[in-house]
């Protein structure tokens, strides 16, 4: 069984994977807030907890995969994973890493590793052109080759960071939660926030995306497909029809991949 990793600004996701790729499947996900303050042995006691509830043995854990954004939170996980797995952790990004596709921009080295392994999992289970559009810290949209390649995105602000500089440059606005309203125009002011937060990000996506198909010159012959995947797609996914699927663990089956590139068997 495999540990995945994916560290983020907001959110640390940790996928247990059990097989060979693409045959096998996640036998438990969880999630935390990303906390710099934890050492390896929180992250440890955080996992035994998460394999009592699931009915797994720890016995069972033969590597583990990283990817991680903020530089604070590495070490701490390197370590868990080294010390639950026994084995050194395959981290993407880091010396001798071998990510599995080429990266098609002007400094590959600062492309987010959770973006690039995104690539390789939805060319997988996508072969052929593809947008990927992840709903984190920040919205991002990613473009995939027809051959598998990283070829650039667009970064925008992310849901929840809009509503929280809305909330706070602005002290008669209240928070709102991020649902889709039944109006476009709203007829008060929570149901106007909603509007302009989630309307205004379907918005943004469609515009991207027909964006990015006109500049990439997309052919009838090899559509994109575009995929959402992050904490918000299912939410935001429900107001556009040009969202084809959503992965919810696109980055930890990306991790999974990594890992059999990198560490055969």
């Amino acid at each position: 069984m495999l540990i995945a990793i994916d560290c983020g600004n907001t959110s640390t996701v940790i996928g247990l994977y059990d097989g060979v790729p693409p045959h096998g499947a996640f036998r438990h996900v969880y999630r935390s807030d990303t906390d710099t303050g934890l050492g390896a042995a929180d992250h440890r006691a955080r996992l035994d907890h998460e394999l009592q509830a699931a009915g797994l043995s720890g016995a069972a854990l033969k590597g583990a995969a990283l990817a991680c954004v903020v530089p604070d939170a590495l070490g701490a996980l390197n370590e868990f994973a080294e010390a639950a797995t026994g084995v050194a952790t395959v981290v993407v990004g880091a010396l001798g890493n071998v990510l599995g596709c080429e990266v098609l921009v002007d400094q590959p080295a600062k492309v987010g590793a959770d973006r690039l392994v995104n690539t390789l999992a939805a060319h997988a289970l996508y072969p052929g052109p593809s947008i990927i559009v992840d709903f984190g810290t920040a919205t991002t949209f990613d473009v995939v080759s027809a051959e598998g390649a990283y070829a650039g995105g667009v970064i925008a602000p992310g849901v929840e960071l809009a509503l929280i500089a809305l909330h706070g440059a602005a002290a008669l606005l209240p928070t709102v939660e991020v649902a889709r309203p039944d109006r476009v125009i709203g007829t008060d002011t929570v149901g106007a926030m909603r509007s302009g937060i989630y309307w205004g990000y379907v918005s943004l996506i469609e515009g991207l995306i027909n964006r990015i198909r006109a500049e990439y010159g997309e052919t009838g012959e090899a559509p994109f497909t575009v995929i959402a995947t992050g904490g918000l797609a299912p939410v935001l996914a429900g107001g556009t029809e040009l969202i084809d699927v959503i992965e919810p663990d696109l980055t930890l089956t990306g991790l999974v991949l990594n890992h059999r590139i990198n560490r055969p068997q």
